[in-house]
């Protein structure tokens, strides 16, 4: 909520004490909390002794059956999967083109590290999530390390973490490598869901755009924000939500629209939960007070991705639905999924194809919409984030001072949260923090490949613009952009003709979204340019090269 239960200041700031006394063992008015369940009613498992029974729990199963939750694949009763995520929210620092570092609001992942840190969504199907997490540099991985923290001798071997004797105070961690970062997971398996590791991984371990999220229509999504505090802004008791941006028929309760819905107070965490809406690019941000902290970083990509990718060989995405329907109302009429030829997902925006076009779609091919005919199929896909910096506001935001948005301009402009050169770099960019640890701040890289020899000939760019400030237009040189969809909507009128068309050039405000096709077919091989036409746009504040561009490579 909004205002703080319409306490007086005393009691505020008592409830804040309370909040942030994670440790003490009677301080329960509020604690992290994450929520993944492996069945749901939409969702529900199967008896391992008779597999066509629905259950949600092993009593549900006669005879000693257990409940076996859904697996990853396309159950025609209930399609889609459960999938979960967990971030934080507070702060951090990244590196500017230049090498300037910069202070951030933002969120930092808690599920999926290993995933994020390679540049793709941290989302995970619950069973993944719920695998108790794992640290890469931690003695674990049976190497020989260093303890860290605490009273430890500095130095001190460790194989495992028991060899750090103060665990007690502070010297849990075995650190593979000093100086390098110790926070990332691997392999790619569970949540945090510990309080000390929710605070480590949450305060000065934002990253730059939010982590990615990808869930594909009907699936059931739990999104978990925890809310660890600000270490390097102590005096603010900060609030944050989450809000999906263009999300269609988004109930209000989880909107995060603190008005109309909750808003989560330091020391606490938040399961939002949605089911996937259209297919489609969107974005996502806290929207406490926006405009501030959207500036500040707090904003990220979200995108769903259509029913067809699961369409069986040689089977139009029509007579899929109707089948599905069909299946579930023989098996259980209770059941019936509502994905019926009246669907408008089954008439205007995915028409049955034309009698003389076959549908011959390669196994494992992928669309960006339902687009009924195969016009949307791509080999690689990238996430495009246009979005921009000013450094005096992010100065003034960390020296406890209040911002000028009278003055709020843009200086450094960025693809996914690197100036070029930066964005052909494929690894995370790490910063170091306020306490000596290097953390991965900025893991999307925006190179973008298509490799012939892999078979790939058509990249989808999902492009964002996630500026406050600035209007952009993207520009390609060499290679035509197919804009197939804005807003998260297929450009197709209600008769199912195709309205895509063929730019060098898109224009794009805050908040706004366009899917972009790259055929390389007949591109000579070489390097090509995706970049910001707008001239100021092109530097890195007062270092006149760099700035929102980044590099197309035709192998």
């Amino acid at each position: 909520m909004s205002r703080q239960l319409g306490l007086p200041k005393p009691s505020r700031l008592a409830l804040a004490a309370l909040a942030l006394g994670l440790f003490a063992p009677t301080a329960h008015a509020q604690s992290f909390r994450v929520q993944c369940p492996p069945v749901t009613k939409l969702h529900p498992g199967a008896c391992s002794n008779a597999r066509t029974k629905s259950c949600a729990a092993n009593a549900d199963c006669s005879s000693g059956g257990v409940c076996v939750p859904p697996g990853g694949k396309l159950d025609p009763n209930h399609p889609g999967q459960i999938k979960c995520q967990h971030v934080a929210g507070g702060d951090g620092f990244a590196t500017m083109g230049d090498g300037h570092q910069i202070y951030l609001f933002g969120f930092s992942p808690l599920s999926g590290l290993q995933a994020i840190q390679s540049g793709q969504p941290g989302t995970l199907i619950a069973s993944e999530f719920n695998t108790p997490y794992v640290g890469p540099n931690y003695s674990t991985m049976g190497a020989v390390g260093v303890c860290l923290g605490g009273t430890n001798p500095a130095g001190t071997v460790c194989n495992t973490l028991a060899d750090c004797p103060d665990r007690s105070s502070g010297g849990v961690k075995c650190l593979i490598a000093p100086g390098t970062n110790n926070l990332a997971a691997k392999p790619n398996n569970g949540a945090i869901t510990e309080p000390a590791g929710i605070m480590e991984m949450g305060v000065l371990a934002a990253n730059f755009p939010a982590p990615l999220m990808a869930i594909d229509e009907d699936d059931e999504f739990f999104l978990t924000l925890s809310n660890p505090g600000m270490i390097m802004r102590p005096d603010l008791f900060e609030q944050h939500t989450v809000h999906f941006h263009g999300y269609p028929n988004a109930s209000s309760y989880f909107d995060g629209v603190p008005d109309a819905s909750v808003a989560i107070n330091i020391g606490g965490s938040f399961t939002y939960y949605y089911t996937a809406p259209d297919a489609g690019t969107y974005f996502w941000h806290c929207h406490i007070t926006p405009p501030e902290h959207l500036e500040m970083g707090m904003v990220g990509q979200l995108y769903v991705r259509p029913r067809q990718n699961r369409v069986a060989l040689n089977q139009s995405l029509l007579s899929a639905l109707v089948l599905a329907n069909k299946r579930a109302a023989a098996v259980d009429p209770t059941t019936v999924t509502g994905l019926t030829c009246s669907d408008i997902l089954c008439t205007g925006q995915t028409p049955a194809p034309p009698p003389n076009l076959v549908v011959m779609p390669r196994v494992g091919t992928l669309y960006a919409y339902n687009d009924g005919d195969g016009s949307t199929q791509y080999d690689v896909e990238y996430p495009i984030q246009m979005m921009g910096f000013d450094p005096n506001f992010h100065y003034v935001g960390m020296t406890f001072n209040p911002e000028s948005f009278v003055d709020l301009k843009d200086k450094y402009f960025m693809l996914s949260g690197r100036s070029y050169p930066d964005t052909v770099e494929t690894s995370a960019i790490s910063t170091l923090g306020a306490d000596g640890v290097q953390r991965p701040a900025q893991p999307l890289p925006s190179l973008i490949v298509i490799d012939s020899g892999k078979g790939q000939k058509r990249a989808l760019l999902r492009v964002s613009d996630l500026s406050t400030t600035e209007f952009t237009t993207l520009g390609t040189v060499g290679i035509p952009m197919t804009v197939i969809a804005q807003n998260a909507r297929l450009l197709r009128d209600m008769g199912g003709n195709n309205l895509y068309y063929n730019t060098n050039s898109i224009t794009l405000g805050g908040g706004e979204s366009a899917d972009v096709i790259l055929d390389a077919t007949g591109i000579p091989k070489g390097t090509y340019y995706l970049y910001a036409t707008n001239l100021d746009h092109l530097s890195n504040d007062a270092e006149n090269f760099g700035g929102m561009m980044t590099e197309i490579v035709v192998r």
